[in-house]
């Protein structure tokens, strides 16, 4: 068998993968990464990057059908149109040109850094020595550094597994036929961006979410305005509400409510996502010492693991399973291996729904400001006041910020609206930078922008507010 002596091997070529590889090479590592499948992970080739393509394609068909209806929402335009078709198998063949561009330009990036790259299976053997299998290789690699980057898979549920009919978000995404009834189970971000986009390309949607109401992690202020556009769209909510087996042959989907009451539901697919887990299997975990804390591997600070030389970053430590926190811990663990004196510390990471409409999170929610037993105050701006959402024919939503009493420091900012995933870096700048919400008020906003109801809800803040 083959041996390859290298610097830094990492396992699983993701966002936090390749980016930790391409930054060790470009500080002079000597660096392998290993990937079974194309490069880009999860995220780019059946997750975050395909998901905002379907979305998108939804909008515009929607936006079509909305002119061809005498009484839509386009009518005050005066816009109209005779009829709108949609050829879904199209709309994939898009949806996978934009993976295939941005995946051979993720190739081109470790090969301009020179980091070899192998394709295959990597299987630990201690934690210095994995054996690499694949087509054309079986190798056996020792390093002086592992990134353990393997990433997540979506959750099953027991009494309805994957299958022709029932779907993954993954297997979603490659339908070529717009299935004419649709159950979600899961009123999660994943499961409410996919149902949406399919209501939208004409499916009759029901999701089906065991908690109190939907996008549980968020306050109701903050989910009533997706819960409205949902009902707008003709989406039906089933919120405490349990599935409990899938008919194959009627096409139906037995649920449960909390009361005990029990239904069927027309499907002629279910789309599963209750969750994301730690994807622990296939790479030798039993072959290592480390820590495992509620089914993710336990890291410190600088994403050390428990064993020495061994890391890991993005979803297989847990939560949030954030593409973009995953790119900065594989910043950070590159420019520790090559000794420069990195640790975690950012103040937020930004979190985004692409739901309808959109939904942004940075810092601290109220809850949790509330539980910091800080003396908080919580300021709204709502779009219906805002210009530009109107000229949108948007208003709905609104952008809220969260301020410690007597000094006025912004501690989090919550946002729902149209394309206000947008201004989540302005938001996340202002935390980092331990921004006032003087700061925010002085600062000229351009008119007319959404941005400008943060500006607003600065003043609303400080008692000095002048469009409400």
């Amino acid at each position: 068998m083959e041996t390859i002596n290298t610097q830094l091997l990492v396992i699983g070529a993701g966002p936090g993968g390749y980016v930790c590889a391409i930054r060790a090479a470009q500080l002079g590592i000597k660096t392998t990464i290993v990937e079974a499948e194309r490069p880009g992970g999860t995220c780019l080739n059946v997750g975050c990057i395909p998901s905002k393509a379907v979305i998108h394609a939804a909008d515009e068909f929607h936006k079509l059908t909305s002119f061809c209806a005498p009484e839509g929402e386009y009518a005050a335009l005066g816009i109209s149109a005779e009829s709108a078709s949609l050829d879904l198998n199209k709309t994939m063949q898009w949806k996978d040109s934009i993976v295939d561009k941005l995946s051979s330009g993720v190739s081109g990036l470790l090969k301009k850094t020179n980091v070899q790259v192998l394709h295959g299976e990597a299987r630990f053997r201690d934690g210095k020595t994995v054996n690499v299998k694949g087509k054309y290789i079986d190798v056996l690699v020792r390093c002086e550094n592992i990134v353990i980057a393997t990433g997540s898979e979506p959750v099953s549920i027991s009494n309805l597994p994957f299958s022709e009919h029932i779907l993954s978000s993954t297997t979603a995404l490659s339908l070529t036929n717009v299935p004419e009834t649709l159950a979600v189970i899961g009123g999660g971000y994943i499961g409410l961006e996919l149902g949406t986009s399919f209501a939208k390309l004409g499916s009759r949607v029901t999701v089906i979410e065991s908690a109190e109401h939907i996008l549980p992690q968020y306050d109701e202020q903050i989910t009533k305005p997706v819960q409205d556009r949902l009902s707008a769209l003709g989406v039906e909510l089933m919120t405490q509400t349990k599935a409990l087996s899938y008919n194959s042959t009627r096409k139906t989907v037995s649920v449960e409510s909390a009361q005990g009451d029990t239904d069927s539901i027309d499907a002629e697919k279910v789309l599963v996502t209750v969750g994301r887990r730690a994807r622990l299997d296939g790479w030798g975990l039993q072959e290592l010492s480390l820590t495992i804390e509620r089914g993710c591997v336990s890291v410190d600070e600088q994403c050390q693991t428990s064993m020495r030389g061994v890391y890991a970053i993005g979803d297989v430590t847990g939560e949030p399973m954030l593409a973009h926190r995953a790119m900065a811990q594989g910043d950070m663990v590159a420019r520790t291996i090559a000794g420069q004196t990195t640790s975690w510390d950012k103040q937020c990471i930004p979190a985004v729904c692409f739901t309808d409409p959109e939904i942004v999170s940075v810092g601290l929610m109220p809850d949790d400001a509330k539980n910091t037993k800080n003396n908080i105050n919580m300021s709204v701006f709502p779009f219906k006041a805002n210009g530009r959402a109107m000229t949108l024919q948007r208003d709905d939503g609104f952008i809220r910020v969260i301020t410690q009493k007597n000094t006025n420091v912004i501690l989090g900012i919550q946002a729902v609206g149209a394309n206000v995933s947008e201004l989540s870096a302005a938001f996340s700048v202002a935390i980092e930078m331990g921004a006032r919400a003087e700061d925010i008020a002085a600062t000229i906003h351009a008119h007319p922008t959404l941005s400008e109801g943060l500006q607003e809800a600065c003043m609303m803040a400080l008692g000095i507010g002048l469009h409400i």
